[in-house]
């Protein structure tokens, strides 16, 4: 599969308002911390995704995206890629319209 257009991308990011962010870590130089961030002042509705955390930006952080109770639009990843498989499986499982992973995140 390739990665969408420039256009599919702003298409996407403009009907998502609630994004889970898998891997969120509450040290603020982690780049998870900083996007989320970014994300939260930009408007979005975010869901960190961490089960050894309990508020991150002050947002309540679920253990899955299983737990998490608000349809999800996009979700964006901070996990390595032996990850991604079950991440895409729990990602299909909600519904998601999205899932965004970092460059570098492969998992064919």
């Amino acid at each position: 599969m390739e990665n969408p257009s420039g256009e599919e991308i702003r298409e996407i990011l403009k009907r998502a308002k609630n994004i889970a962010v898998v891997g969120l870590s509450d040290k603020r130089g982690r780049d998870s911390h900083r996007v989320a961030a970014y994300l939260k002042r930009q408007g979005y509705k975010i869901f960190p995704v961490n089960p050894t955390i309990e508020e991150i930006l002050g947002e309540r952080s679920y253990p899955r995206l299983e737990d998490i109770p608000a349809p999800i639009d996009v979700v964006d990843t901070f996990r390595a890629p032996a990850h991604v498989s079950s991440i895409v499986e729990s990602v299909i499982a909600i519904g998601a319209k999205a899932i965004w992973m970092q460059l570098g995140v492969v998992k064919e």
